[in-house]
């Protein structure tokens, strides 16, 4: 599948790139010595599998990651297990939202963004066809007493959705009730049980469930409505950047050929897209991708102080964040040292 140009241009971009020594890397797996040069190989936590991420998997399926010098493997980890995996130091660096590095750096860590991955929050409000807000209804009206079903407390979807809830004047404990649930892909069973009257979710499950007819085209596009948004990013320990800087640097020099891929290349986009979830109908994956660049899901590898701080002002006002006691800026949570500047 790989395409032979775009390998030529990933090689030309990182031509240059030093082939450092990494053995003994924080969070890795194991070092391996390959046609003379010291392979490092290192695990990034992702908290689903998610075709927003399609330039992490395409920076390791080009082989953009192989030409630095490093092979990088990919586990899912659900209920927040991506974070606390880097906490523990089993893993190199987490791909999620840099709220969830603040929360964990208000508790003792040092947790922190060195590139961007999904530049919008990539979350969508639905509901079963004819049970949607009437054109111009006031949408806390329309939320009061609905049963909202989303994914888990403290995750970066969740944060979205109870800040959407207060900004239209509701309390989500008491004015909705709420399905926290800590595996996502279970949404679309509690609306096909008829548990939930408002689904709050995210491709390819929003396009899948569209074409199953459970539920019809979103009335809220998050994306659309809260712009630049650092959504899903990849976050490592600060004690990573200060003792092994090359190794992130080639990790991030390699993910931003993954992103230039997707970003320019719809038709790799789909094949890459269509190998990661072979399972899905082709036409729901195309779906998927005409959805995610419309709504400029994905816009460079920089994180940029208004996207983190939209971040983070979402995640307070949605009750995930508590900082008032060690308020987290910017350069608590994110760094273009490894990007250069946005």
């Amino acid at each position: 599948m790989r395409n032979p140009l775009r390998r030529d241009l990933i090689a030309t971009a990182l031509l240059g790139v030093a082939s450092l020594s990494v053995a003994g890397c924080s969070g890795s797996d194991a070092t391996a010595q390959a046609g003379g040069d010291e392979t490092a190989v290192i695990t990034i936590a992702e908290p689903l599998h998610s075709i927003g991420y399609l330039p992490l998997y395409a920076a390791i399926e080009s082989g953009a990651f192989a030409d630095v010098g490093l092979t990088v493997e990919v586990t899912t980890l659900t209920g927040g297990g991506h974070v606390n995996a880097v906490l523990s130091g089993e893993v190199f660096g987490f791909i999620g939202g840099v709220e969830s590095g603040a929360v964990a750096n208000i508790r003792g860590a040092s947790l922190i963004g060195v590139a961007n991955v999904v530049n919008r929050g990539n979350v969508y409000f639905t509901a079963p066809a004819g049970a949607e807000p009437a054109p111009g209804e006031d949408l806390g009206s329309y939320f009061s007493g609905a049963t909202i079903v989303g994914g888990r407390h403290g995750g970066t979807p969740n944060a979205i959705l109870r800040y959407i809830l207060t900004q239209h004047g509701l309390d989500p404990d008491t004015d909705t009730v709420l399905q926290e649930l800590e595996d996502s892909s279970a949404v679309p069973a509690a609306m096909r049980a008829g548990s939930a009257d408002i689904a709050v979710t995210s491709e390819p499950q929003l396009g899948l469930g569209v074409s199953e007819g459970l539920w019809s085209e979103p009335f809220l596009n998050v994306p659309e409505m809260l712009g630049p948004y650092a959504y899903s990013s990849i976050v490592v320990p600060e004690e990573t950047i200060e003792t092994q800087a090359d190794l992130v640097q080639r990790l991030v020099d390699a993910l931003m050929m993954g992103q230039e891929l997707i970003e320019s290349d719809p038709d790799y986009a789909f094949e890459l897209a269509s190998q990661e979830f072979d399972t899905l109908d082709p036409a729901v994956i195309q779906a998927t991708l005409d959805r995610a660049y419309a709504d400029s899901l994905w816009d460079g590898s920089c994180l940029s102080e208004a996207a983190v701080e939209v971040n983070l002002e979402v995640a307070r006002v949605g009750g995930i964040l508590a900082d008032e006691d060690a308020p987290q800026t910017y350069d608590d949570v994110a760094t273009t040292q490894f990007t250069g500047e946005c």
